[in-house]
């Protein structure tokens, strides 16, 4: 579905998400997990991704190298392993395939595949039908989910990373590469809650200080029992409001649940936050969608 009905945004607006079947082909998933595997095949691990530390100190060294990586990945292509990944000695001890936790967060830039999904009339004809007169897009991620240690994704906004004033102009673009089912860990929603505000803030510490970010106030505890699950089928889309509170499982199945997701911000009247982490830089703005 490359339209969405008044139904379809109606739907959106009540609930903060919306489930698409057949946004994407099988082809165009297929090739860009392909794509995927051949940057997988080339990537660069950094070493202190493979560094096994000793001393409290050394330890401290990685989480300061970790936290450098991330902070300044917006408009780089970086890689994100799950835990446990390699051995003392830095070697993988799982298929470098099955390694990774996500790889972001400017695909959508470099990656010519990625750029053009992205900027696809599909999507941009969703984006009109929303609304959104100059949409901008932040980030961009694969993740894997991997068989048998894809980790569990708490509840948690999207707002709280990527902050905007006023709310509400935040926007996840969620590409089912492959089947998202209960089993491997599909997402869940609490509909209506993005009406709800944000509890939390996850803003860039002062210049010189580690960590290099923190948080601002607390995420609430959510009662289980509201949560509602969102399977979509391959080539699926789910759009996902920035306030909605969702989550993910752990996937304890033999099967992966590969996305490609970004997102977008109405620019129009809008103020990004200086303290968020994620910051165009000169190398790369955050690009129009509708160019």
């Amino acid at each position: 579905m490359d339209v969405l009905t008044d139904q379809d945004v109606q739907k959106y607006q009540d609930e903060g998400y919306l489930v698409l079947d057949g946004l994407l082909s099988p082809e165009e998933c297929d090739a860009l997990r392909d794509r995927m595997s051949e940057i997988i095949e080339r990537m660069d691990v950094p070493e202190h991704c493979r560094t096994q530390f000793s001393t409290d100190h050394d330890e401290q060294l990685k989480k300061q190298g970790n936290a450098d990586y991330f902070i300044t990945s917006g408009d780089k292509i970086r890689f994100f392993f799950e835990k446990g990944v390699f051995d003392d000695k830095g070697e993988f001890i799982v298929p470098k395939e099955h390694s990774l936790n996500k790889i972001g967060h400017a695909l959508h830039a470099y990656e010519p595949l990625f750029k053009a999904v992205t900027h696809s009339p599909k999507v941009q004809n969703l984006v009109k039908k929303l609304g959104l007169i100059y949409p901008v897009i932040l980030q961009s991620m694969y993740i894997f989910k991997q068989p048998g240690i894809g980790g569990e994704v708490t509840p948690h906004q999207d707002a709280t990373f990527l902050s905007t004033q006023p709310l509400g102009r935040v926007m996840g673009v969620w590409l089912a590469l492959e089947d998202a089912a209960l089993e491997n860990g599909c997402l869940w929603f609490i509909p209506g809650s993005h009406n709800n505000g944000i509890t939390r803030r996850m803003v860039r510490t002062p210049k010189g200080t580690f960590p290099l970010t923190d948080f601002i106030g607390r995420e609430k505890d959510y009662d289980d029992k509201l949560f509602v699950p969102a399977p979509v089928k391959k080539g699926g889309a789910v759009l996902i409001h920035g306030q909605v509170v969702h989550r993910s499982a752990a996937n304890t199945s033999d099967a992966s649940r590969h996305v490609y997701t970004f997102h977008i911000m109405e620019s129009q009247n809008t103020i990004w936050s200086p303290e968020n982490w994620l910051q165009p830089t000169e190398e790369l703005p955050f690009p129009s969608l509708y160019t």
